[in-house]
């Protein structure tokens, strides 16, 4: 089943953020990552020693079906990130084959900002700009290798 959630960026305040929607909502954040958690990537620089706390990504379940989801923007990413254009419709397949169909349609006449591509946190991941000017996250989980 294709789900469809909204991910939020910030600008360092996404813990708070997200600890003030968990007094709302309740439940549990599953999922906790921060940037110095992040394995090197090749061709990107280091993370910077003040945004290592901040975070790459976290997930807060509201139903069986949505979820919110959110990171801070760091370093040179920052500076794009303003109220208004500081969310992403998230939507997320059961294959990479749907993925990419949904990834190369709804991205025609827009700007790709990451290329569909395997992940280090095991998925099939891809984000972009419709041409409409709306921000999407286009996610497969992949199968774990035991």
């Amino acid at each position: 089943m294709t789900t469809v959630n909204i991910y939020l960026t910030f600008n360092g305040t996404c813990k708070q953020a997200f600890d003030f929607y968990q007094s709302v909502f309740g439940g549990e954040f599953p999922y906790v990552g921060t940037f110095g958690e992040m394995p090197p990537q090749e061709g990107m620089p280091p993370i910077s020693e003040e945004m290592k706390d901040k975070i790459m990504h976290i997930t807060l379940p509201i139903s069986k079906e949505t979820c919110i989801m959110g990171s801070d923007a760091v370093d040179e990413w920052s500076k794009n990130v303003q109220v208004g254009n500081n969310f992403s419709i998230s939507i997320n397949t059961n294959t990479t084959e749907e993925a990419d169909r949904i990834f190369n349609d709804l991205s025609a006449g827009g700007r790709v900002t990451m290329p569909m591509a395997k992940t280090f946190w095991g998925a099939y991941f891809g984000m972009f700009t419709d041409k409409f000017e709306i921000n999407w996250m286009i996610n497969c989980d992949l199968p774990t290798q035991s």
